[in-house]
C-alpha cells in the first residue's frame, strides 16, 4: 500500500492515541508500507483536542462521500477500525489503502493511494455526512 501523505492531515488527540496503539510496536506484524504510512501520518499530522477539530476534517468513524477522479463515480464510505471493517457495506479499515488515504483530510482534499493490485487511485472528499466530534460525540 502506498498512500500519498503530502496533503496536510489533522487528527484529534484521541484518534492519534488510539491509532498509535493500533499499530503494533512490532512493525513486522504489518505490511511495511502500511507501517511507514502510519508513521508518516502520525508523526506529521496537526493534533487538536476532539472538541476543537473542524467539522470539515475526516476523523475516525466519519461517514464521507468521495468522488473517483478518473471515473467520476461517487461512493459513501465510513472510516473505521480494522475490527469494524465491512468493505461491502462501505465501512473501510483505517489500515486499508483507501482508509489510510482519507484519515485527517479536509473536505475538498484529494485522497491518493495505490491498491494492492498496483493500480493508483485518487478521490476527492465531496461531503462529510457524519463526523463524531461535530455531533458532540468526543469519544466514539
Amino acid at each position: 500500500m502506498e498512500v500519498s501523505t503530502y496533503e496536510q492531515r489533522t487528527l484529534t488527540v484521541l484518534d492519534h492515541t488510539r491509532l498509535q496503539e493500533l499499530v503494533p510496536h512490532d512493525r513486522r506484524q504489518l505490511d511495511p508500507r502500511i507501517a511507514a504510512t502510519f508513521e508518516d501520518i502520525l508523526d506529521n499530522a496537526d493534533l487538536v483536542p476532539s472538541r476543537d477539530v473542524p467539522a470539515d476534517v475526516v476523523t475516525m468513524r466519519s461517514k464521507v462521500d468521495v468522488q473517483d477522479l478518473r471515473t467520476s463515480e461517487r461512493y459513501t464510505l465510513t472510516l473505521g477500525y480494522p475490527s469494524d471493517a465491512r468493505p461491502g457495506e462501505g465501512v473501510v479499515s483505517v489500515l486499508s489503502p483507501v482508509g489510510a488515504s482519507l484519515l485527517g483530510l479536509r473536505l475538498g482534499a484529494v485522497a491518493r493511494w495505490r491498491a494492492p493490485d498496483g493500480q493508483e487511485h485518487a478521490a476527492r472528499v465531496m461531503a462529510i455526512h457524519f463526523q463524531p466530534e461535530a455531533s458532540g460525540n468526543y469519544t466514539l
